[in-house]
């Protein structure tokens, strides 16, 4: 059987941490996350070890989603270095981009299920999620 799926936040401070504090606030405990917040001068290279050193510490055996606010942006940079090398290495990771709050409770909520179709119920998620909300009808 496949371990849980491990979730690491990777964006632009401090959204990383917000999201993290978001989800506690509504899951009513920490969540079982890792959050990479990226300063606006980071070196991008440590910081791809960095992330690289905490999914290797998972073992091989257990799949990594990774979560990233702006796609091309410094943080999706340093999570593509650390899920190339990762892939190299025979490890199981998946990259999304566009995060917003329904895609990390969906990945937190959905964490035990099937890593295989995670990233796709996560970013159906957030789908899902964006809603073009009408006013309510006047009483």
């Amino acid at each position: 059987m496949m371990n849980a799926t491990r979730i690491a936040l990777i964006m632009h401070k401090p959204l990383g941490a917000a999201f993290d504090a978001c989800a506690a606030h509504i899951l009513g405990r920490k969540p079982d996350l890792q959050v990479f917040d990226v300063e606006p001068d980071a070196d991008p290279e440590p910081e791809s070890e960095r992330v690289l050193a905490w999914l290797r510490a998972g073992g091989v055996e257990t799949p990594v989603l990774i979560l990233c606010d702006l796609y091309g942006a410094t943080p999706f940079n340093i999570a593509a270095a650390a899920q190339r090398r990762a892939l190299e290495e025979g490890y199981i990771v998946h990259l999304l981009t566009g995060t917003n709050a329904c895609m990390v409770l969906k990945a937190l909520t959905d964490q035990q299920e099937n890593p295989d179709s995670l990233s796709e119920r996560v970013r159906q998620g957030a789908l899902r999620g964006i809603v073009n909300a009408e006013p309510p009808p006047e009483c």
